[in-house]
């Protein structure tokens, strides 16, 4: 799909079809398109973590309580390691919430490319999530999203709401 395309059509799912299991070698695409996101002093401090087997799902599910989203095959959480992220100097800032965001977006953007459905979610029991995936110390978790595709018949909204160009861009 043409790059500026795929950034127009792109949209949160919220409809999968838990029988629709997106393959290996795409899954495999999707994850290597965030491996290969930019970070801060490629510190790259990141690990996908990708449920997919039924006694995992049914752990992991239990952290959002939407029904769409247990209907998904595939759940992807974005970890970051605290340890290895970089700290600018004059002020301590961590670049660690930037750099996950950044691999995110790459994440979300490929699976688009591949037609696979993605819902960036950020509101999460953390406690559940942390324990399911076996979180570890100076991890944290970013965020997560369902990978796969949506039911025979779902349309997307094709109802991008954004302010105007004028109201967001300053030449100067």
């Amino acid at each position: 799909m043409e790059f500026y395309d795929l950034i127009k059509t792109r949209e949160s799912i919220r409809d999968y079809d838990p029988n629709k299991l997106v393959n290996e070698s795409v899954l495999n695409r999707i994850l290597e398109a965030g491996r290969l996101a930019p970070s801060a002093s490629n510190r790259q401090p990141w690990t996908f973590v990708v449920a997919s087997s039924k006694e995992k799902l049914e752990e992991v599910r239990q952290c959002y309580h939407k029904e769409w989203f247990k209907q998904a095959p595939h759940i992807l959480v974005v970890v970051g390691d605290k340890s290895k992220s970089w700290v600018r100097g004059y002020d301590d800032y961590t670049s660690i919430e930037t750099d996950l965001a950044i691999a995110m977006d790459y994440l979300i953007l490929a699976a688009e490319n591949e037609g696979v459905g993605t819902c960036w979610i950020i509101a999460y029991d953390y406690q559940k999530l942390a324990k399911a995936i076996g979180l570890k110390e100076n991890e944290v978790i970013y965020c997560i999203t369902p990978l796969g595709y949506p039911h025979d018949g779902f349309e997307k909204k094709n109802q991008k709401i954004r302010k105007s160009f004028e109201e967001v861009v300053r030449f100067i």
